[in-house]
């Protein structure tokens, strides 16, 4: 295949030869400190000479001029806008992860705002209600129902100390206080509710009495009856019992109720007569009182393990 002749293609005009001698010159290094400018016009006249082109002075001049000023050379966009473009172009690589972060980002602050900042608003708004209004509503009634119902002072008068205790703990909000103070009431209100029966324990294996040192004092003996509490339908109880060797309220079915050491002699004299107890009745617990009414003498204490 044989290049046309110059001749035979449209020739360009004179503002396209500069663009292109002010290229050639940049891309060929016609031009230096050690280049004068008669050599590089001899240059570019042979150059373009063989390519079938006769340059004019003029376009020769126009063409060193743009060269050396750069009118013609690319430069990079710079700033705000630029950078704006170029991610326009690029949208396609950086958009979907975007897009998928923006998802994300909108749902959860749509499940936070829409969501868990109600739920925790509706939560907080409960709590400070009940410390408000609920749980001194139920100290209220609670203390009434004491009130009502109570056959002794000293019910009444501990009832109303747990319940200013527990309103004074309500309005410093301390939840926890609260809620055992309405605890303390109804543990009080119930027991007043109960009526039982205290008798001594008569079943096979079970000692009824006993006996032990009180603790760190090896020199005094105390004396126990083994008892239990039966309601009007024969069930038996279970009940807080304080442990006045450890200081500790458990709730049991059994416990050892310290005697004078005469009941003691006399209960286990009844058992050993026939292995039965005849005389168990220890005492009764009627509604409205705290404490059992006994039917024979105490002394005050208990245990739960012996």
């Amino acid at each position: 295949m044989t290049m046309p002749q110059a001749s035979e293609v449209a020739l360009p005009d004179d503002d396209m030869l500069v663009m292109d001698v002010a290229e050639t010159i940049g891309r060929a290094s016609l031009t230096g400190a050690d280049a004068s400018r008669e050599a590089t016009v001899q240059r570019l006249q042979a150059l373009y000479a063989q390519l079938g082109f006769s340059l004019s002075d003029h376009v020769i001049a126009e063409g060193i001029a743009a060269a050396a000023d750069g009118r013609f050379r690319y430069t990079r966009p710079r700033g705000p806008a630029a950078l704006l473009a170029r991610l326009y172009v690029a949208r396609s690589k950086w958009g979907p992860p975007v897009a998928a972060l923006l998802f994300v980002a909108v749902v959860g602050l749509g499940a936070y705002f829409f969501g868990y900042r109600p739920y925790t608003n509706s939560q907080a708004e409960q709590a400070r209600l009940e410390l408000t209004q609920n749980l001194p509503a139920a100290m209220d009634s609670l203390y009434t129902q004491i009130f009502d119902e109570t056959k002794v002072q000293s019910a009444a008068l501990d009832a109303e100390k747990l319940r200013d205790a527990g309103k004074q703990a309500a309005a410093r909000g301390d939840r926890a206080a609260a809620d055992q103070a309405i605890a303390n009431l109804t543990a009080l209100r119930d027991t007043l509710q109960q009526t039982y029966t205290l008798r001594i324990v008569d079943s096979d294996g079970v000692k009824p009495a006993f006996w032990n040192f009180p603790p760190n004092n090896s020199e005094e003996t105390n004396y126990y009856v083994v008892v239990e509490a039966v309601d009007d339908s024969g069930q038996i109880l279970s009940l807080p019992v304080t442990n006045t060797d450890t200081g500790r309220t458990e709730t049991v079915s059994r416990w050892g109720l310290r005697v004078p050491q005469g009941v003691y002699d006399a209960v286990l004299a009844d058992k050993q007569d026939d292995a039965h107890i005849e005389h168990g009745l220890v005492g009764f617990k009627q509604e409205g009182y705290v404490d059992p009414d006994y039917a024979v003498p105490v002394l005050g204490g208990a245990v739960t393990q012996w």
